[in-house]
């Protein structure tokens, strides 16, 4: 990325960098923000936002690829199926093609921007960049709580597996306490390169879970939820569903692509960052095509028999056997969650302080006390909202959007204004624009339409009550 031409100095790029506000030559509040990248003599390796790694504290360095595929291969995956069913087979192909492209621009931008400002850390700094304190604090917000709901959506669907695997042997909540100990104790670890074996195991899990899934429902497995006797599966290429309807399917497609934000921190942490667009078409490329064959396989085979999430749709005892192979994934994906959402905090407390990169007794109060914070909400949101695809849906609608595409369109926009007006700045401008009001259409017509399927669905008593103990296993 070039600089505007009408900056010609060392001063003038340096100001451009911390903000295009136009003021050259003064001093912006961003530098006293956000630490600009320097350079040791000595050698040691020295982070725009950690500052200089020293070898006896954390090396916040890691290849992104698997992070990336573990962040959105997971839940998302699981409420696809149900999606299928509510559109039809080709409306549900074109809409998740649709979203990879959108999706797939503001990942790349995440990294560009990342390249050209070395001391954004995430979300947050791109908004303090471009609206100030207001658009710090917003954006800040959407990011960490979309992570922590997430992260207790993976508690919810953790507590559905062990209730499925045990036959409901105890408790719904005690399931749910058990996930939140577990995924906080491996999230606390303190770096993304020790817990990348983890997004390793916990692709495998969920991919030979779907792939269990997809075979047995192929070899005519009983769907579990299919009526006693005959039945029939019905499916169809182009369905007729009801606005509300639609666009919660569209909002459960958008969350399974929703882990833009914490590509932020990958790319910050990787040792080769100029790699990142690599890892992105990789990554959104196996995505795309995974979530096409499981999505169309189960919905063929299962129909309207889908359950929620989708790993129950089989009989029984394969029911059993995908949950068993899908839990490493589902903790996995929570672990993932937890960590960066309690990093972000982590480096909002003590960044400008030498406690960020140092093992001190500070750095551990501070990292160890934002891992139990976060577990903590998430099991709330984990237990107040019992239901699966009425909590992604509501998560992709309110928050995915917005920090997955409105904020990244903007960011190229903000990013790119002064650069020569050609044919393809006027095309990729008029590209941005379209995805941000797609975007925010999504935003208003999406939220509004999971509150209102959540209040039919309590007034249907479709749905457990909060903090239950009832079996969630089998619900659709």
């Amino acid at each position: 990325m070039s600089y505007p031409t009408n900056t010609s100095s060392e001063a003038d790029r340096d100001n451009y960098a911390l903000g295009h506000r136009g003021d050259v030559g003064k001093t912006s509040d961003l530098d006293v923000e956000l630490a600009k990248p320097t350079f040791n003599n000595d050698g040691k390796v020295v982070d725009a936002v950690w500052g200089t790694l020293e070898g006896n504290g954390p090396d916040y360095r890691v290849k992104a690829t698997v992070l990336q595929l573990k962040t959105q291969v997971g839940l998302g995956i699981l409420g696809l199926p149900t999606a299928f069913n509510i559109l039809g087979l080709i409306p549900g192909i074109i809409v998740i093609v649709a979203i990879a492209l959108i999706v797939g621009w503001s990942d790349y931008v995440v990294g560009t921007f990342k390249l050209n400002h070395p001391e954004v850390y995430g979300v947050a700094d791109v908004g303090y960049m471009t609206f100030g304190i207001w658009g710090r604090e917003i954006l800040g917000f959407a990011f960490w709580l979309q992570l922590v709901a997430v992260t207790g959506a993976s508690f919810l669907s953790i507590s559905v597996a062990f209730n499925a695997i045990t036959e409901h042997a105890t408790c719904t909540v005690v399931w749910a306490v058990v996930a939140m100990l577990f995924v906080g104790a491996f999230g606390s670890i303190q770096t993304m390169s020790r817990i990348s074996w983890i997004g390793w195991m916990g692709l495998i899990s969920i991919m030979s879970s779907v792939i269990t899934l997809m075979i047995a429902l192929g070899v005519a497995d009983r769907p579990s939820l299919a009526p006693p006797g005959e039945y029939t599966i019905e499916t169809t290429l182009a369905a007729t569903p009801s606005f509300i309807d639609a666009i919660n399917a569209v909002c459960i497609i958008i969350f399974s692509y929703a882990g833009t934000p914490t590509y932020f921190s990958f790319v910050g942490e990787m040792r080769e960052p100029r790699d990142f667009t690599k890892s992105v078409i990789v990554g959104q490329t196996f995505m795309t095509a995974t979530y096409l064959i499981v999505a169309a396989v189960v919905y063929h085979y299962a129909g309207q028999y889908i359950a929620s999430p989708a790993l129950g749709t089989a009989g029984h005892t394969i029911k059993k056997v995908c949950y068993g192979l899908a839990l490493p994934g589902l903790v996995a994906g929570g672990i993932v969650l937890v960590h960066t959402a309690s990093k972000y905090v982590f480096v909002r407390i003590l960044r400008k302080s030498t406690h960020l990169s140092k093992n001190t007794p500070t750095h551990y109060a501070v990292w160890y006390g934002c891992i139990s914070v976060t577990s903590v909400i998430a099991f709330i949101i984990a237990e107040a909202i019992p239901f699966f695809n009425d909590l992604i849906g509501l998560i992709g609608a309110l928050l995915g959007t917005l920090i997955c595409i409105q904020t990244e369109t903007y960011m190229w926009i903000w990013d790119n204004w002064r650069e020569p007006r050609t044919k393809k700045w006027y095309c990729l401008v008029a590209m941005n624009v379209i995805f941000h009001c797609i975007g925010w259409f999504i935003l208003v017509s999406g939220t509004y339409a999971a509150i209102v399927t959540i209040r039919d669905d309590f007034k249907a008593n479709a749905l457990s009550h909060p903090f239950s103990c009832a079996d969630n296993s089998g619900a659709n």
